[in-house]
């Protein structure tokens, strides 16, 4: 398996049917994300990171989906500043523009993504967030 296989391969979601308790914390972790709204961003990433290391030992739901929220909303965040910086850099021969519309673009599928894992963590299912680094195992 290549470097960049291994990174994003999906695991698999925990067995057995999660509490009331997980599926309301991972919900949390999930929904945590949206703090990057009024963070610039940084909040994507210590929202779920805070949840996911209080309840990661005692909460095996928990652990699982803080994990998913936390890996996705780090790649969020690499392919954020990556499309903002090729895109000012490019600006000044006048395509740059094309770049900030993608990371507005990836902006959307980001809300649009938290929200439809945050309404599967409420229903106890494990949800996979498509083109994720899993950097934390």
């Amino acid at each position: 398996m290549s470097e960049f296989e291994n990174l994003t391969a999906t695991p698999p979601p925990p067995s057995g049917e999660p509490t009331a308790e997980e599926k309301q914390w991972a919900m949390f972790a999930h929904l945590s994300a949206l703090a990057a709204l009024f963070t610039g961003g940084l909040g994507g990433v210590v929202g779920p990171l805070i949840i996911w290391l209080i309840k990661k030992d005692t909460l095996p739901f928990v652990n699982d989906q803080g994990k998913e929220a936390l890996n996705f909303n780090i790649t969020v965040l690499i392919a954020i500043v990556a499309l903002c910086i090729v895109g000012t850099i490019l600006m000044i021969v006048l395509i740059g523009f094309l770049f900030f519309l993608l990371a507005g673009v990836v902006g959307i599928a980001w809300l649009v993504l938290t929200i439809i894992a945050t309404i599967k963590a409420s229903n106890g299912e494990a949800y996979r967030y498509p083109l994720t680094l899993r950097l934390i195992k």
